[in-house]
């Protein structure tokens, strides 16, 4: 689902704080999920737990990485980069979900090559670890996706698909767990073929959150529902008769618009110059994510 982009009532400074705080929990979560999966899944003879323990230490590093992107998505424009930093939250979101798709890898390289090595069954206290990673990371999806949401944050948005894929690779390890642990040494496959499972969800997850991501460093249309509005607003301002084109580009959890306006044809070079002025005042006060506006005058027909 696309995120609002309009923030509602919210200053970019509220946003940018809302997004950081998200992180700031995705992190708390996933290095704490990360580092219990690792010991739990090494101790308790679990290559499923160790896997999903990949996952979570590779989301925890993602984080990290998210909330640096995030300060310096802050820092204003300069000589080298006119429209700001603002890309650098796109970037860092595309590059965690090609961690995602390298993780995938990994896990089933070390499925496929310890399948025939049967080994001792899980341990049981490897359930309760599978089973308080379901609960932390469906309660960390609903409220990152809430403010991805909200505040349009693609890094975000992917931060919080990650944690719901990590309710279901979590899932499906506490069942892998219980069988292996229930069947004994001749279930051990089963451990394995959870593995596989979430390897599975894992790639699913990085490469659709990545080609997203590439979607939008390549300038993909503003959603509908946010052209939607510039356009109403635009055609609010006294003196617009109509909109005759309409582009709007999403740099990380700001906009930039494009937009033709068309004015009576007989009225002075100044009166124009001022309805367009007019124009990028009224979107920029009412938008907050729209960084800046440029306008340009066509007579009406």
């Amino acid at each position: 689902m696309e995120a609002e982009h309009n923030h509602g009532n919210q200053s970019m400074e509220a946003v940018y704080a809302e997004t950081r705080q998200a992180a700031k929990i995705g992190l708390a979560v996933t290095l704490s999920l990360g580092i219990g999966k690792l010991v739990g899944g090494w101790t308790g003879h679990s290559l499923a737990l160790l896997s999903d323990s990949v996952h979570s230490l590779g989301d925890a590093a993602s984080a990290a990485s998210v909330l640096l992107a995030l300060k310096w998505a802050e820092v204003p424009a300069d000589r080298e980069h006119p429209y700001g930093h603002t890309r650098i939250e796109t970037i860092a979101a595309s590059n965690v979900a090609l961690l995602l798709v390298l993780s995938s890898f990994w896990i089933v390289w070390e499925a496929v090559s310890t399948w025939q090595q049967e080994g001792e069954p899980p341990r049981t206290f490897t359930v309760l670890i599978a089973l308080v990673g379901v609960a932390l990371n469906e309660g960390a999806y609903r409220y990152m996706i809430g403010v991805a949401r909200r505040t349009g944050s693609k890094s975000v948005e992917v931060a919080a698909w990650d944690q719901r894929l990590d309710v279901i690779g979590s899932a499906i390890v506490l069942v892998g767990l219980i069988i292996s642990i229930w069947g004994g040494p001749g279930w051990h496959m089963v451990d394995h073929i959870a593995a596989l499972f979430v390897a599975a969800i894992v790639f699913f997850a990085g490469a659709t959150l990545f080609w997203g991501s590439i979607q939008e460093l390549m300038d993909r249309q503003a959603d509908p529902e946010l052209l939607a509005t510039v356009r109403s607003l635009a055609k609010g301002v006294p003196g617009v008769a109509d909109i005759e084109k309409l582009i709007v580009r999403k740099s990380g959890l700001e906009c930039f618009v494009d937009i033709h306006v068309e004015v009576a044809g007989d009225i002075s070079v100044r009166e124009g110059h001022d309805i367009g002025h007019a124009v990028k005042a009224h979107l920029i006060a009412n938008i907050a994510a729209v960084k800046d506006v440029l306008v340009h005058i066509e007579p009406a027909p």
